[in-house]
């Protein structure tokens, strides 16, 4: 089969996915990965796996040295203490502390009380809220303020 041939093959292949059913899609899924997918999965990520598979099929998958190198990370993966991959961050603000941010040109400042936060001369109870009042949405208050 000519590169070209095989190109236009894939292509239709890929084309015709979104156009499967579920349950098609699903049995795709069973089809190359010997299992089930995982309970809840989306339909985006079938079709990526259905997708994946086209391409490996007509032009192969990873390199074994590839796959080896993965294996291996994830063997020593499996060796470490379960660590959270998020940052850890410290939540605690010491009464006194100033938030400073700039938004839209303006900067705005607040107070860290015992009890709550001082903007503008008035205590609020949560960041969040004081976000909202500067942008006029719906904001986490930690992140608008960097924490």
């Amino acid at each position: 089969m000519s590169r070209q041939t095989k190109e236009n093959r894939v292509a239709e292949d890929l084309s015709a996915i979104p156009g499967l059913s579920r349950a098609e899609l699903i049995e795709r899924w069973e089809k190359t990965h010997g299992r089930p997918p995982p309970k809840g999965v989306s339909r985006r990520l079938l079709e990526y796996s259905a997708a994946y598979q086209v391409q490996v099929k007509a032009f192969g998958g990873l390199k074994p040295t590839i796959r080896r190198k993965l294996r291996s990370w994830m063997a020593r993966k499996d060796k470490l203490p379960h660590t959270s991959s998020a940052p850890r961050r410290s939540t605690a603000l010491s009464p006194g502390t100033r938030l400073v941010r700039e938004w839209h040109g303006v900067t705005h400042t607040v107070e860290v009380l015992e009890k709550g936060f001082l903007y503008e001369g008035e205590t609020y109870r949560s960041l969040s809220k004081i976000a909202g009042v500067i942008t006029g949405a719906r904001w986490s208050g930690p992140r608008f303020f960097g924490l």
